[in-house]
């Protein structure tokens, strides 16, 4: 009986969050298109291409939204079966609130998969070529907004790269090399570099060199130097990806080499930890959905907690960008930042599972 109740319940659940899914990917894919709109026309970026770049942050949408399409598809599916008095029958052949709690867990975990998948391994490598896409369009370089380039500690030396090509080819490479002392021992400047993976370095091509020596200073032209760095294209792919949307394997190789070179990875950090918490979340949005279902509410009930899902899925969102600015500018844990809202937001369903139990 309890398997037939849970294949059911997860039908109707599954197929409420898949037309709710379908529903935002709409209306985002909209927004998404109307801010390229001003982009079309310059730089010879063109129609076809923004359409292009909004369908491939299609998956980093996805797994952005899940957890909220998730709280009101399962608010829809269980407030239609009370709406029918299907909740009721359950309840009085015997399913308990704890019993419908593990019932929903057990479907969430299909959720919390997918949430997974797409946050690892679909979304990441989605959003990098979008990016990329987006400004070989344009003809763009990716440090090309900041005014002195992009600035990298590694090791005892210090790398200024003025412009990364989408391929991430680097331009006009400067390597400031420094003794244990921080004197300054050396300028390498190159005017391109890239990465050979075979050899797991950089070479540096047509280097003007400049030594730092006792009383004077020389002048070296090269042809090419090698330069071992623990900086590889997946470490420059930051550049074009924000934190949120890069894979964990990525932000840990990341934070490692900010961490080692004992720069300030608390934003990264963060962003790893909700990393790995966020596909649970969606077990608390179907926690939070459930006492909204076992009050009985006909007068317009489905509308009036479908919107109230809705406004709780956007506190969601906010909630956790909020605590996530907030870590990094008090440095707070971030294990603490990344798990935060959802223990909020769990609190307040176990409050109205509470509640509804004692009417």
């Amino acid at each position: 009986m309890s398997s037939v109740l849970t294949r059911y319940l997860a039908r109707e659940i599954l197929g409420a969050s898949a037309l709710v899914l379908l529903a935002f990917l709409g209306l985002f894919a909209f927004f998404d298109f109307i801010n390229e709109l001003d982009s079309i026309g310059t730089d010879g970026y063109r129609l076809h291409h923004a359409l292009v770049y909004v369908a491939m942050i299609v998956p980093g949408r996805i797994y952005e939204l899940l957890p909220v399409v998730v709280l009101i598809g399962t608010l829809y599916a269980l407030t239609a079966l009370a709406n029918h008095s299907e909740i009721t029958v359950m309840r009085a052949s015997g399913m308990s609130t704890s019993r419908m709690l593990r019932t929903l867990g057990s479907i969430g975990l299909i959720f919390v998969a997918l949430t997974f998948v797409f946050g690892e391994y679909v979304a990441p490598p989605s959003e990098r070529a979008a990016q990329q896409w987006r400004l070989t369009a344009t003809g763009s370089a990716v440090s090309q907004q900041l005014k002195s380039g992009l600035w990298v500690k590694d090791g005892g030396n210090f790398i200024n790269v003025r412009t990364v090509l989408p391929d991430r080819t680097m331009e006009r490479v400067r390597v400031f090399a420094f003794d244990d002392q921080q004197a300054l021992l050396s300028i390498s400047e190159a005017a391109t570099g890239r990465y050979d993976t075979g050899d797991q370095l950089w070479r540096l091509r047509d280097v003007v060199q400049t030594r730092f020596l006792d009383g004077h200073t020389e002048v070296h032209h090269l042809p090419e130097i090698t330069w071992r760095s623990s900086l590889s294209p997946e470490v420059l792919s930051v550049l074009m990806v924000a934190p949120e949307r890069m894979s964990v394997v990525t932000l840990f190789a990341y934070i490692s080499h900010l961490k080692e070179n004992r720069q300030n990875a608390n934003r990264f950090e963060i962003a790893l930890w909700k990393k790995i918490i966020y596909p649970f979340a969606v077990l608390v949005m179907m926690a939070l959905a459930l006492p909204f279902a076992l009050t009985h509410d006909r007068m317009g009930g489905v509308s009036v907690k479908v919107f109230l899902g809705v406004m709780l899925g956007v506190g969601f969102h906010l909630l956790n960008g909020l605590f996530s600015n907030l870590g990094v500018i008090h440095s707070w844990q971030p294990a603490l930042v990344a798990l935060t809202p959802s223990l909020i937001f769990l609190a307040a369903a176990a409050f109205m599972l509470s509640r509804v139990e004692r009417r």
